[in-house]
């Protein structure tokens, strides 16, 4: 039986590698609906799922991954992904009516930078708090 080489090196071969799906994350446009409030509050209060990690109770919306527990999720929030992740993010995503801007149709607008948060449950939960105390508490001084 004679030896047969691989032949990366020739034709589109070596780019199948990142086209593959095994390792697949969601894209940015999926992550940017994601974040929207009422998305982000049912998939950061998920059912008790004993299929994936943590029982699905700890996830990252803007990394789309889940963890084990609570200080694994904190620990990512600090790594080099998913700084790059919220880095990406910052710019709005690519849409339909900016591609037919640069085909021609109509001026070119370049994407808006935003301010991106790491979002958690702990947040939401403070944001909700807040929305609902109101400033009845604020008293008048009268001279």
């Amino acid at each position: 039986m004679t030896y047969k080489r691989k032949k990366y090196h020739r034709g589109d071969t070596h780019l199948k590698k990142g086209w593959r799906t095994k390792r697949r994350t969601k894209d940015l446009d999926e992550i940017d609906e994601d974040l929207k409030e009422e998305k982000a509050r049912n998939l950061l209060n998920q059912e008790v799922d004993f299929d994936k990690p943590g029982a699905a109770q700890h996830y990252c919306v803007h990394c789309a991954r889940y963890f084990i527990n609570n200080t694994a999720l904190h620990a990512h929030f600090n790594t080099k992904v998913h700084k790059r992740r919220m880095k990406a993010l910052e710019l709005e995503p690519y849409s339909i009516e900016e591609s037919e801007r640069a085909a021609g149709k109509g001026n070119y607008i370049a994407p808006q930078k935003r301010k991106i948060e790491t979002v958690t449950r702990e947040n939401l939960n403070k944001k909700d708090n807040m929305d609902v105390e109101p400033d009845a508490k604020v008293m008048k001084i009268s001279e």
